[in-house]
């Protein structure tokens, strides 16, 4: 995977917007405003934060020497992904999703309604 599969996929998803709100390097992905991915652009290999239930961070850790506490951010909430091809495309995307979904799950009900409808 490279970072365009990684951006097309994300702006697939509704309500999705991209911004560099740290630096020129960094790509952030909100929905409603609320971060779920973040990712520089200039790395190699490539390597992304995602949100990430608590206990399912501390099981992807130990089950994927890629993944690792995320990378500047809270080490409970979120893991960093380094695509390295240790782990096939449909998970990768299976945590993005997840990260996704974590964030629309904390919306107010009438944002996340807007959401579904979209």
């Amino acid at each position: 995977m490279n970072i365009e599969e990684i951006r097309e996929y994300c702006l697939s998803k509704n309500g999705v917007s991209e911004s560099f709100p740290f630096d020129a390097e960094t790509l952030v992905f909100k929905v409603s405003g609320k971060l779920f991915l973040l990712c520089g652009i200039e790395r190699q290999p490539l390597q992304f934060n995602v949100k990430c239930d608590p206990e399912n961070a501390i099981a992807l850790r130990s089950q994927y020497s890629c993944v690792t506490p995320g990378y500047h951010m809270s080490k409970v909430h979120w893991n960093s992904v380094l695509v390295d091809g240790s782990v096939p495309k449909k998970i990768i995307l299976s945590w993005i999703d997840d990260s996704y979904q974590l964030i629309v799950k904390s919306l107010p009900k009438k944002e996340r309604e807007a959401l579904l409808k979209k």
